[in-house]
């Protein structure tokens, strides 16, 4: 049976940045959620703030989330749109995600473990793009679904000249 399909513009959605943070290798730093139903890895950020813009807000996020100060931030070149009931009351979340290039260094959170298990963030680490296709199933996810694919055509052709849509 198919559902009809969802007008966003009526949904409460969450704003959201987030960093497809690439070392000089090519390997992807990713968080671990754990969700009752799954393990779900997904890119480093969060929800904005009131009145924060984009670039402040992954600024904050991953200063919070890895310890990363000063860092430059490169263009805009995914969106994504998941429509799912969130603890916060939101309907859902819409992320912007930035091309983040640097050095691999050791994620040192700011706000703590405790704090980051609060967000239901348990790990964080490195991938190669070849690891994220030979692990993802049924119990464990990658978010965008697409990430190894989307990830390897960044690195093999640099930035969309505009954001892609993800889907989920």
């Amino acid at each position: 049976m198919t559902h009809p399909p969802i007008d966003a513009s009526s949904l409460n959605l969450r704003e959201a940045v987030r960093a497809l943070l690439l070392d000089d290798d090519g390997h992807l730093l990713l968080v671990r959620y754990e969700f009752p139903t799954a393990t779900v890895w997904g890119l480093p950020g969060g929800g904005l703030e009131p009145g924060e813009d984009d670039i402040a807000g992954l600024r904050r996020e991953l200063e919070e989330e890895l310890g990363l100060t000063d860092v430059v931030i490169g263009p805009h070149i995914w969106t994504r749109e998941h429509v799912i009931p969130m603890l916060t009351g939101h309907d859902g979340q819409r992320d912007r995600v930035y091309l983040v290039r640097m050095p691999r260094f050791d994620p040192v959170p700011l706000i703590g473990w405790e704090a980051l298990r609060g967000e239901f963030v348990h790990e964080i680490r490195w991938w190669s793009v070849d690891e994220i296709g030979a692990t993802d199933g049924p119990r464990v996810l990658f978010m965008p679904r697409r990430l190894a694919e989307l990830a390897g055509d960044v690195l093999e052709h640099g930035p969309p000249p505009s954001p892609i849509d993800t889907g989920v």
